[in-house]
């Protein structure tokens, strides 16, 4: 039962980053491509994180997905950084 539901929200997941990379490639903006990218590595850790709470054997997993979803945030706000002229020291 619980692997039927994990396989329907992965295949959920896996669904609303096909629409993410759609949008990151049609995107009218950078921001607009920056918020796509930014969910899709969200997704991915949501990903990762279903693959532990179903019990792959693949505890360290959840170790990636922290590091991914910190390295995502920092990748962010620089990119934001620099769309607004500003340098990263400010």
């Amino acid at each position: 039962m619980i692997s039927n539901i994990s396989n329907i929200f992965f295949l959920i997941l896996i669904g609303c980053c096909f629409a993410c990379l759609i949008r990151a490639w049609l995107g009218k903006s950078i921001p607009d491509r920056m918020v796509a990218i930014d969910i899709m590595g969200t997704l991915a850790v949501g990903m990762t994180a279903l693959l532990v709470v179903t019990g792959a054997g693949r505890d360290f997993f959840i170790d990636v997905a922290l590091a991914w979803i910190f390295l995502s945030f920092i990748g962010t706000l620089a990119l934001a950084k620099y769309l607004a002229h500003k340098t990263l020291d400010e």
